[in-house]
């Protein structure tokens, strides 16, 4: 009984609850409109041939007076699906027909009887049977009464196989209903059970647990699989901000402890104004790092969780390239560092000029710092290409480049390799150049450039600039 009421509480079993009661009074009431359609039609073909019965008893009745009435009436009585006939005196006797006994008053009508009569045919006395029948009565100058009549037993039989087929198909689809309900039901009740055990599981905490997908592609899987895709980012976001925790517990811990020695020794050795500005200076400078790390943190946070898509703008990217080109030319060149910008394609894309101004100038100073203390000469160079409607920011070095098993890696939060240790730096750069292309559509793609790393920027090409 609870797993019954159970299924009643659900929707789809409510809805075929509400589908098949209406389907019912919908039969029903189609079934009793024919019913009494088809009744009345037979009714009115019966009367029609009521009247055409009587006229012909009153043809005999003109030929042959009283007599001839009778003997047609005894004629016409004895064969097989005779009329109901009967003929009474004055006196109410009868005299002549096929009708034994019949509802008191019934021959006191002239003309139609309203409504269908009862009657009892000779030799029917043990017959339990009820027989009805519609007539008409026709009053002789004489005072001699004629009825004649036909029975309703066809009509009364359609209404009544009609009504019994539509019991047997209410009846059938009524147990076929239930029959769908129960195993259906059943089938659904299972589902949202294991959904339910799945649910507590991962509440308790079981991030790496999933609902279950049967294969059916019925919409509970497809509820589960948004559901598990849900989750798999939910476990993704945690974990990163696991990492994160512990990225920045390890990365800060150095400038803040050099910080809190820098601030000892000052205290505890500076004797002169020089020295406890030295000290300060120190200190500002590792304090500006830890701001630019919590800086680039946040911005990565707000372009992950949407950064506002009305800073965007349609413009060439080439002229972003261009802008970063003029900016770290000096810088290379006085790094030793061959720094050439190549072609540069002025398909215009819709993009943040601010945000990719960024990550273009965080892409060319890495490869100026990572590439710039090799042996041989450095060379560096910036380019836009338009390939297959994607627009790609290319900036290319011949340094050490990055392991092909480590480029994954190379785009967390705060990881740097092992070959960029000895440089100043959070580990964020490529983090947010990942964030920034996923704001605009693109990718971020690190390549080996044999030797050395080539970066690229895929921008996709809008509809209006195709």
């Amino acid at each position: 009984m609870n797993r019954f009421s159970a299924m009643m509480k659900m929707t789809a079993v409510r809805l075929s609850a509400l589908y098949l009661l209406l389907f019912t009074v919908c039969a029903i009431g189609l079934v009793f409109y024919m019913t009494s359609l088809s009744v009345n039609l037979l009714t009115s073909q019966t009367e029609a041939a009521v009247n055409e019965e009587i006229e012909s008893v009153g043809q005999s009745y003109q030929r042959a007076g009283i007599a001839g009435l009778v003997r047609s009436i005894e004629r016409r009585g004895r064969q097989p699906g005779a009329y109901l006939y009967l003929v009474t005196d004055p006196a109410g006797r009868i005299v002549a027909g096929n009708v034994q006994s019949i509802e008191a008053g019934v021959l006191q009508t002239d003309g139609w009887i309203e409504r269908p009569i009862s009657y009892e045919r000779y030799g029917e006395n043990n017959d339990p049977e009820v027989h009805r029948a519609i007539a008409r009565v026709i009053v002789m100058p004489n005072g001699i009464r004629v009825m004649v009549g036909r029975d309703l037993g066809e009509p009364e039989k359609i209404r009544l196989v009609v009504r019994r087929s539509l019991g047997a198909a209410l009846g059938i689809m009524g147990i076929g209903a239930f029959l769908i309900w129960f195993f259906v039901g059943r089938r659904a009740l299972h589902r949202i059970d294991e959904v339910s055990v799945a649910s507590q599981r991962i509440m308790g905490g079981d991030l790496a647990g999933r609902l279950p997908v049967s294969g059916s592609g019925d919409e509970f899987d497809r509820l589960a699989a948004n559901l598990n895709g849900m989750l798999a980012r939910i476990q993704e976001l945690n974990e990163g901000v696991r990492h994160v925790s512990d990225n920045i517990a390890h990365d800060l811990k150095t400038p803040l402890t050099r910080m809190h020695n820098r601030a000892e020794s000052a205290l505890a050795n500076a004797k002169t104004t020089k020295a406890y500005r030295a000290a300060l200076d120190g200190m500002i400078g590792d304090s500006d790092q830890l701001i630019r790390t919590f800086n680039a943190i946040l911005m990565i946070s707000r372009l992950e969780s949407g950064y506002s898509s009305e800073t965007m703008e349609l413009l060439p990217l080439s002229t972003v390239v261009q802008d970063v080109f003029e900016l770290y030319e000096p810088t290379a060149e006085d790094a030793g560092i061959t720094f050439t910008l190549g072609s540069v394609d002025a398909t215009p894309v819709r993009i943040n000029r601010e945000l990719v101004g960024q990550t273009i100038s965080n892409l060319v100073d890495n490869a100026i710092k990572y590439a710039g203390g090799a042996e041989k000469p450095v060379e560096i160079s910036l380019a836009v290409e338009k390939q297959d409607h994607m627009i790609r920011a290319i900036v290319t070095d011949n340094g050490p480049g990055i392991p092909p098993d480590q480029v994954d890696r190379a785009t967390e939060r705060f990881v740097r390799l092992e070959e960029s240790r000895s440089q100043p730096g959070s580990g964020l750069g490529l983090s947010l150049a990942k964030a920034v292309m996923k704001l605009h559509g693109g990718t971020l793609e690190l390549q080996d450039n044999a030797p050395g790393l080539r970066a690229v920027l895929a921008f996709p090409v809008g509809e209006e600039t195709k």
